[in-house]
């Protein structure tokens, strides 16, 4: 029997629409305090940021991760390609959020790093919710600290290079969060790798910085010129050599604003939603994943839940990854009609 299918089963947890009850993370179980957190020792644990004052332009990514465990459409917890049923292989909870006073980025990134602190070094994984792309510099930089500092590399998936040295006077921006990361050895420039970037930003004295700093880029070019799969093994290749450990950070507006209006942000040009999806499971399958954040879903300005069901997605492919590799470990085959990868 799975690990997990006989303590589901035990608690009764009533089937239902997503629309209907206490909006958790797929209607996981909510265990707000560390104190519940070590108790049951979960593989994985939700944490929302819901923090945007540090976006340059449109804001409302504060409210993503309300909209992606409340609006996000229920799509069962099957996984079709790995042929796996997540929740009986993956122990996830919802941890509740960070708290993030208005006005205050200081306070905020503060409580965003003690909360996935809490998380990281009890060897949880932390799934974090943004919020703008500022929480990846605290969330990134507490899971170093619990799993060694220059020992995690960092896999970000963007149209922007978010490596400003400092912007309108802020050096919280959250277009400065990966400079910040690297200036305080976090994470090492050499395990630092960008995929889709595009549009008109940042000009070459930060690409220069860069390139001086050892990080590595795939441009949005690159991807439409070589396909994602061949880019995507690349990116992993360069991110995790000479690392123990991954972060994965994706901020939304990666993929084109077709799929993905709800962001601050938007770039024309981007990646597609299936691209995106089969990158995140790969690198959920092959890589020493330890942590990660999606972030930039801003639902004031997304239409129909597209954006917020594309970022849901992509914690479920996470999710279906992980589990796969535990129902590897223990012996387990994938069900019909899954296929190994």
């Amino acid at each position: 029997m799975p690990p997990y299918a006989a303590r589901e089963a035990a608690a009764g947890n009533p089937e239902g629409p997503g629309y209907a009850g206490l909006a958790t993370f797929c209607g996981r179980p909510w265990l707000e305090s560390e104190a519940e957190l070590l108790a049951r020792r979960p593989d994985v644990a939700v944490v929302g940021a819901p923090f945007d004052i540090a976006t340059t332009h449109r804001p409302g990514a504060r409210f993503g991760p309300r909209a992606l465990r409340a609006a996000a459409y229920d799509p069962g917890t099957y996984h079709l390609d790995l042929g796996i049923e997540i929740f009986e292989w993956l122990d996830v909870v919802d941890a509740g959020d960070a708290h993030c006073p208005h006005g205050l980025t200081e306070a905020s990134h503060a409580n965003i790093r003690a909360k996935v602190h809490e998380v990281a070094r009890a060897g949880i994984f932390p799934l974090v919710l943004g919020g703008d792309h500022s929480i990846t510099w605290p969330a990134a930089t507490a899971v170093a600290e619990a799993v060694g500092w220059g020992e995690v590399g960092l896999l970000h998936f963007d149209a922007h290079a978010d490596t400003a040295d400092i912007i309108d006077g802020n050096l919280a921006s959250h277009g400065t969060p990966m400079r910040r990361l690297i200036e305080s050895g976090a994470v090492r420039g050499r395990n630092f790798v960008q995929v889709g970037l595009r549009g008109y930003w940042p000009p070459p004295d930060v690409f220069a910085w860069m390139r001086d700093n050892g990080l590595r880029w795939h441009l949005m070019h690159e991807v439409w010129d070589r396909g994602s799969r061949a880019v995507i093994a690349d990116a992993i290749a360069e991110a995790v050599d000479g690392c123990k450990a991954l972060y994965l950070s994706v901020d939304i507006d990666v993929l084109d604003p077709g799929f993905a209006p709800g962001t601050g942000t938007p770039e024309p040009g981007g990646m597609n939603p299936a691209d995106l999806l089969r990158a995140v499971r790969q690198i959920a399958l092959d890589t020493p994943l330890v942590a990660a954040d999606i972030v930039e879903v801003s639902p004031p300005f997304d239409h129909a839940e597209t954006t917020v069901n594309s970022a849901h997605r992509v914690a479920m492919e996470v999710f279906a990854a992980l589990a796969h590799r535990r129902r590897t470990a223990a012996g387990g085959m994938p069900d019909l009609p899954g296929t190994a990868p």
